[in-house]
């Protein structure tokens, strides 16, 4: 095994096609597939499957391609620090619900970081994928949520996946309503008082099971049900459409407008926020910075 078979086979996994990666990496497509066939069968298994419309690839191939990448840019590192004339690209990925403090840590981080170069993702995605990205190593940071109703489905899924929670704060039911809305200026709401209103929840694909949904209190029937997949829909359709999500109440003007109100949610419950991590690898200073940012904006 080689590092340039690991780049090969990332290169590939990125573009889902062998012809592709071979134009990218200035490699004949003949001898790409022999390099990556012989590094499969060195390695005892199966990375890509072919198909008609490119490569896919496989459950042991994604497991195998997160090694793959914690190599390469380690690889990446040594040469930064031991070859004159060549620059460390910090490069960071956090997978994340959708919440505003997430977002201001990382700004943070960016703003810390700001002499450097740097390559950075934030990934505001499904509850499934969270958990896959730190599993497979495309994150090194997930933030999410468990409550008495999700905690043992998805800590069961979390274990077996060697990663770990770390909780960061409890929160309190409540709802994002528009300013505007007619139960605004009330100190707390009630099911029964929401119950005519558009209820608005985050859309988690093809794992839209209940003890994935981000939204506390999901099994909860309701007459009027909007999914969305961004939080900036999301809030433009409360303020239109007078409707409201079910939240932890942590909200930041700057960053979602004075136009949204946090009310209270007159019911039992609490949801405990907090970040996965993948056990299998050691914190870098980019994950440390970005733990001490959440940290300061909860």
């Amino acid at each position: 095994m080689t590092l340039q078979q690991l780049k090969y086979v990332v290169t590939v996994a990125r573009t889902g096609s062998m012809s592709e990666a071979s134009k990218e990496l200035f490699i004949s497509q003949p001898g790409l597939t022999t390099s990556i066939r012989e590094l499969e069968t060195e390695m005892g298994i199966k990375i890509f499957t072919r198909t008609n419309k490119g490569v896919v690839t496989s459950n042991e191939g994604e497991r195998f391609l997160g090694y793959a990448r914690q190599v390469l840019e380690q690889a990446s590192l040594l040469e930064g620090v031991y070859k004159s004339g060549t620059k460390i690209k910090q490069q960071f990925c956090v997978s994340t619900q959708h919440y505003s403090f997430a977002v201001n840590a990382f700004v943070d981080l960016i703003r810390r970081f700001a002499g450097e170069e740097y390559d950075f993702s934030l990934r505001e995605t499904e509850t499934y994928e969270i958990i896959d990205d730190v599993a497979k190593m495309k994150s090194e940071i997930g933030i999410l949520y468990l409550n008495s109703f999700n905690k043992d489905a998805l800590m069961k899924i979390i274990k077996s996946k060697s990663l770990t929670f770390t909780e960061l704060f409890t929160a309190k039911p409540h709802v994002f309503v528009s300013t505007d809305h007619p139960l605004a200026d009330k100190k707390s709401v009630t099911m029964e008082e929401l119950a005519d209103y558009p209820y608005l929840s985050f859309e988690q694909g093809e794992h839209n099971s209940f003890y994935y949904s981000e939204e506390i209190f999901s099994t909860v029937g309701r007459t009027k049900n909007i999914r969305v997949t961004d939080r900036a829909t999301l809030f433009n359709l409360l303020i239109g459409l007078n409707g409201y999500t079910v939240c932890s109440g942590v909200i930041d003007n700057e960053l979602n407008g004075d136009n949204i109100t946090a009310i209270p949610l007159d019911e039992e419950g609490s949801m405990k926020i907090g970040y996965i991590e993948n056990k299998k690898i050691l914190h870098s200073k980019l994950a440390e910075a970005y733990i001490e940012a959440l940290k300061k904006h909860i």
